[in-house]
């Protein structure tokens, strides 16, 4: 009502419809409600805007604070997941470390205990290692015993001599000043005695022992010992076990008789100081025939004989004894006697393989250290008709070359007549060693023989290394009972 008055005082000549004007009131009344509802809407939204504005806020704070959260967490995570992959590499390398640690460990027991293992072998199978072992000590031992030695010393240890040659004396039953001068001057390879050189059994052991100790080399001290007739030491007044000859045993048919009796004869010889036997007898005698050597043949069969010798060589002969063969090759079938005249056979080489050569190559095989050639010619095997101590066809071709003899090829000795009727000393030394001998035994002057060898090797007609050849043969026989350090 208020403003339909004001309206009437602002315009008093118009009619205003009260009723109408109610009406417009209402709709103004509502205009302006609406108004105020505008305004009120403009509010809320301000207010609106405002807690818009503040909830975003919120939100970004929020969100910052769960992406920080979440980058927080995955920091973490990828942390703990270095962390944890460290520490499960670390717990990988500890492990192989371990493992590697263990296996090294394992390595070095197994390879402690394979030598613990190869230890045991060779304690166990003591032959087969040290076989090996010992071989090449020898043969060092061998080249030292000979490489110093002056070329005048090398030459005199290719001979075996009786004492009397060196000495001078007319028979020599002791070793004094006389025997030191000697073997001073001529440090010869060996001495062998005789029954005049045997009076008893301790002057016999004295002699031997002082030579021995006198002699700047390794010495041989040989004898003539095959039992029977042949019997240097039983058949003088020393006190040992008598052997029966080789025919008797060759007729018992038992090879172990024969070994016996080397085995006997070793034991007296060794027990008075020699360590070189010249038996067993190899040579083959006719059946029923005129033989110069009497009972001293095990046999006219060959196989037979050669059984006999095998085993005579296996009882007599260890690191201590020397066993030698003879008469390379076969005197068998000879009625004359070396010793006194020339001797000629008539046998054919493939007769002598047939019979001669088995015993010798049974005792070769038995391992003889020693092989005793003759003074017997045989023109149907060496076309020089040389004897057999002087033919390189003999000695080396045959005996060397064809039955594989590696030991000490030893002349019979060069003083009888077989020889000393048809070469002078100095020849038959000297044709000896260029044949294939070893070892010279006995020559007729000592002096001239050693004065002509040394001679044909300082003219270069004979080389010092096929001296040293020599030498190195007879050397491992002459070491072979020592023990090198």
């Amino acid at each position: 009502m208020g403003k339909l008055q004001n309206r009437r005082k602002k315009h008093p000549g118009k009619d205003y419809d009260e009723e109408e004007f109610e009406d417009d009131e209402e709709m103004e009344d509502e205009e302006e409600l609406d108004d105020d509802d505008d305004d009120d809407d403009e509010d809320d939204e301000d207010e609106d805007d405002e807690y818009d504005e503040e909830d975003r806020r919120e939100y970004r704070h929020k969100r910052r604070m769960r992406n920080q959260i979440i980058a927080y967490s995955v920091v973490f995570v990828i942390f703990m997941a270095i962390v944890s992959g460290g520490v499960v590499l670390g717990s990988k390398i500890v492990s192989s470390v371990k493992e590697k640690k263990q296996a090294e460990e394992l390595v070095k027991q197994q390879e402690e205990e394979a030598e613990q293992e190869a230890e045991e072998i060779v304690i166990d199978t003591p032959d087969v290692v040290v076989e090996e072992n010992e071989e090449d000590i020898y043969e060092e031992l061998v080249e030292t015993s000979i490489a110093d030695m002056p070329l005048e010393d090398k030459i005199a240890g290719l001979f075996i001599v009786t004492p009397e040659s060196i000495t001078g004396v007319i028979t020599a039953t002791q070793a004094g000043n006389g025997t030191q001068e000697a073997l001073n001057q001529y440090p010869v390879g060996g001495l062998i005695y005789f029954g005049q050189n045997i009076l008893d059994e301790e002057q016999i052991k004295e002699m031997l022992s002082n030579t021995k100790s006198m002699s700047k080399y390794r010495i041989f001290l040989a004898v003539d010992e095959e039992g029977g007739s042949v019997s240097r030491v039983a058949d003088s007044s020393v006190e040992v076990t008598k052997v029966d000859s080789m025919a008797t045993i060759g007729e018992s048919g038992d090879p172990a008789k024969a070994q016996e009796s080397g085995a006997t004869i070793n034991s007296y010889l060794k027990d008075l100081g020699f360590n070189l036997d010249f038996a067993p007898v190899a040579d083959v005698v006719p059946e029923g025939g005129n033989s110069v050597l009497g009972d001293r043949s095990f046999g006219s069969d060959p196989a037979a004989a050669g059984e006999m010798v095998k085993g005579f060589v296996t009882g007599l002969q260890d690191p201590q004894m020397s066993a030698c063969l003879k008469h390379f090759p076969g005197l068998g079938e000879a009625t004359e006697d070396t010793h006194e005249t020339w001797v000629e056979i008539t046998k054919t080489l493939d007769e002598m393989r047939a019979t001669d050569f088995v015993p010798f190559q049974a005792g070769i095989d038995a391992g003889a250290d020693f092989v005793m050639v003759s003074h017997v010619t045989a023109p149907s095997v060496d076309p020089n008709a040389l004897p057999s101590s002087l033919s390189e066809k003999i000695m080396t071709d045959i005996l060397r070359n064809e039955l594989g003899f590696e030991g000490i090829i030893i002349t019979d000795a060069l003083n009888m007549t077989a020889i000393t009727d048809y070469y002078p000393p100095e020849d038959a030394a000297v044709m000896a060693i260029e044949a294939g001998a070893d070892m010279l035994l006995m020559p007729e002057d000592f002096t001239k023989a050693y004065d002509a060898l040394l001679a044909a090797v300082q003219e270069g007609k004979i080389s010092e290394e096929r001296i040293n050849d020599s030498l190195r043969r007879i050397y491992r026989v002459k070491c072979k009972g020592e023990k090198p350090e």
